[in-house]
């Protein structure tokens, strides 16, 4: 499980929240996330950042193809300033 192996990873820090696991990659082709570039051919998603609102609506995301590019903590932190985070 990847809770246990994140805690043996980091001297047995434990995630204080929930982790998805996809195993069919339903959820990634539900949000039209799925890497369909893959050259190993792994179910994987493109990176894509959410910030969402209490009522549970996206005020903010960003997805990117490229795997290397990701948000700046600084958009994030803005992002959650808008929204009262």
């Amino acid at each position: 499980m990847m809770v246990d192996r994140v805690a043996s990873e980091n001297d047995g820090l434990r995630l204080d929240l929930p982790l998805l696991s996809d195993e069919n990659a339903a959820v990634i082709r539900r949000y039209g996330l799925f890497n369909q570039d893959d050259a190993r051919g792994r179910a994987i998603p493109h990176p894509t950042t959410y910030v969402i609102d209490r009522e549970g609506v996206v005020r903010w995301n960003m997805t990117e193809v490229n795997y290397r590019i990701r948000p700046e903590n600084a958009d994030i932190l803005a992002a959650l300033a808008a929204i009262g985070g």
